[in-house]
C-alpha cells in the first residue's frame, strides 16, 4: 500500500549544498529547494512542508525573517536552521522563535539525518495530537454485539473488506450501528494503525463543514486569525468515515468527489494542493438512489462512494439478539452507574423481544439505561420499562400488556409520570412534590417497588 511521504524543503544559495541534501534524503522524502529566500517562501504558500532546512545567510533576506514569515504561513512546518560557526548566536536566537533545531556548516551526515528524523516525528505527532483530541476512543470488532444470521453476513462482508483499499458504504435506519461497523473494517484493515476520523456530516451546519473537512489557511476570512488543520489531512494515511453523507448539500460533493478522484485537497483561502492517501467510508440512513433520481445527491459521487456497500438490519429484523444486547448494556451500565443488577426479568425480556425498535440499537441501549438507573433491585422488571413498550400493538397482542390490570396500569402510568417530572427536579422530591400538588411521601410510595414483582 502507498504511502504519501514527507515533503523537505532545502534553502540554501549554494547549489553543492542543495545538491548534498537531496543525495541524503531523496529516496526517502520528497526534496523540494530554494537558493533564495523569496522563492522559499513561495515555495510554502504552494506546498504541504513538512520540514525546512533553512540557511540563515540567505542572498535577498536574513535566514531569520525566513524563518518567521514560513511559521506564519504553516505554523506546523518544523524548521532545522543551517549556520556557520561564527554565526551559532543567530540559531540560538531562531530557536526562540520557533525553530525545531540547528545544524553547523561543515556538518556530519549522521547528524543532518537524525535532525531530519526527529523534526518529522514533531511533526507527526501534532497531527497526531489533533487527532486525539477530536477521537477519544477507538471501537474494536468484538463491541458489535449479536449472533443472528443477517449479523453474521454483516461480520462476513466487515473481513472481506479489511483486506481491500476500496471505499465502502454502511446503509441502515438511524440507530444501527453504521459507525461501529465503519470503525470495524477500519481496525481489522491494513490501516489499523493509523488514524480513524468520523465526521458526522447530519450534525454539523452547512456553513462550517466545508471548514472542518478541508480546514482553513490563516487569514482566510475574517475570523480565521490562525491555520486550521481540517480532517482529511488528520485521517492522512488513515480512513476518513463520512457518516450521514445524505445529508451533505449538493454543492460540497462536488468538491468532496474531487478530492476523492484527486487525492489532494485545497485548505479554505489556500492555493497550494495537498496530497492525501486517505480511505473514505462514508454511510447513510437514506435512500440514495432515490436522492439521485430527485437531483439531491450527486450520480458521480454516489458510484464512487458505493464501490461495496455493507447494509445494516434493523433490531426488528434480528430480534434474537435483543438479550445478548440487554445484558451487553447491563454491564456496561452497572459500570457506569455503580449497580449490581444480575439480569432482566422473563417478562421484561419478553416486552423488549415483541417491540418493534424504531430507533433499532440506540434505542434499546438508551431503554437499558434508563432501566438500570431506576431500579432498586437486581432483576430488571417490566415496572422499569417505558410505558409506550409495555402497551405497545405488539405486547398487547402477546405480552406484559395482556397480563397487566387497569389498577396496575394506572400505578404504572403515575410512576413513569412522577419519574419525568423527578427528572427535572434533579431529583428534588420536594419541588417535585409542589410540582405535582401532593405530599413528598405520596412520591416516595408511589416509587418504592412492589412487593410482589410481575412475572
Amino acid at each position: 500500500m502507498s504511502r504519501i511521504k514527507s515533503t523537505l524543503l532545502i534553502v540554501d544559495d549554494e547549489p553543492n549544498v542543495i545538491e548534498s541534501f537531496k543525495v541524503i534524503f531523496e529516496d526517502k522524502y520528497n526534496i523540494i529547494s530554494s537558493g533564495d529566500g523569496k522563492g522559499a517562501l513561495q515555495k510554502a504558500r504552494n506546498e504541504n512542508i513538512d520540514v525546512a532546512i533553512l540557511d540563515i545567510m540567505l542572498p535577498d533576506m536574513d535566514g531569520i525573517e525566513v524563518l518567521r514569515k514560513i511559521r506564519a504561513i504553516d505554523p506546523e512546518v518544523q524548521v532545522i536552521m543551517v549556520t556557520a560557526v561564527k554565526t551559532i548566536k543567530s540559531a540560538i536566537d531562531a530557536m526562540k522563535l520557533g525553530a525545531y533545531d540547528y545544524i553547523t556548516k561543515p556538518f556530519e551526515v549522521e547528524d543532518v539525518i537524525l535532525a531530519v528524523q526527529k523534526a518529522i516525528e514533531k511533526r507527526t505527532l501534532k497531527r497526531d495530537v489533533l487527532y486525539f483530541r477530536s477521537e477519544i476512543k477507538q471501537v474494536m470488532f468484538e463491541n458489535i454485539i449479536g449472533r443472528s444470521k443477517p449479523m453474521h453476513r454483516v461480520y462476513e462482508l466487515i473481513k472481506e473488506m479489511g483486506r481491500v483499499e476500496t471505499t465502502v458504504l454502511i446503509s441502515g435506519e438511524s440507530g444501527t450501528g453504521k459507525e461501529l461497523v465503519a470503525r470495524a473494517v477500519h481496525f481489522n484493515g491494513t490501516r489499523k494503525d493509523k488514524h480513524f476520523v468520523a465526521v458526522d456530516c447530519g450534525a454539523i451546519p452547512e456553513r462550517l463543514i466545508e471548514n472542518e473537512l478541508f480546514g482553513h489557511e490563516r487569514g482566510a476570512y475574517t475570523d480565521a486569525a490562525v491555520l486550521r488543520i481540517g480532517k482529511f489531512e488528520i485521517a492522512n494515511g488513515g480512513t476518513l468515515f463520512l457518516d450521514e453523507i445524505g445529508n451533505m448539500e449538493i454543492g460540497l460533493q462536488s468538491k468532496i468527489l474531487r478530492a476523492i478522484e484527486g487525492k489532494e485537497i485545497q485548505r479554505i483561502g489556500g492555493t497550494k494542493n495537498i496530497k492525501l492517501d486517505v480511505r473514505i467510508m462514508s454511510s447513510t440512513n437514506a435512500d440514495l438512489k432515490k436522492a439521485v433520481e430527485e437531483r439531491k445527491f450527486r450520480e458521480d459521487l454516489y458510484y464512487r462512494l458505493n464501490v461495496m456497500e455493507i447494509r445494516l438490519p434493523e433490531l426488528r429484523e434480528r430480534k434474537e439478539d435483543i438479550p445478548l444486547l440487554a445484558e451487553h448494556f447491563i454491564k456496561t451500565y452497572n459500570m457506569e452507574f455503580n449497580k449490581n443488577i444480575k439480569g432482566i426479568s422473563a417478562d421484561a425480556l419478553k416486552a423488549l423481544t415483541n417491540y418493534n425498535w424504531p430507533g433499532n440499537v440506540r434505542e434499546l441501549r438508551n431503554v437499558i439505561e434508563r432501566a438500570v438507573v431506576l431500579s432498586r433491585g437486581d432483576i430488571l422488571t417490566p415496572v422499569v420499562l417505558p410505558a409506550d413498550i409495555l402497551f405497545s400493538d405488539e405486547a398487547g397482542r402477546d405480552g406484559y400488556a395482556r397480563k397487566i390490570t387497569f389498577k396496575n396500569a394506572k400505578n404504572e402510568f403515575e410512576k413513569q409520570f412522577i419519574r419525568k417530572v423527578m427528572e427535572k427536579t434533579n431529583n428534588n422530591q420536594t419541588k417535585a412534590a409542589k410540582l405535582l400538588g401532593v405530599h413528598r411521601n405520596t412520591i416516595r410510595n408511589k416509587l418504592s417497588p412492589p412487593r410482589t414483582a410481575p412475572r
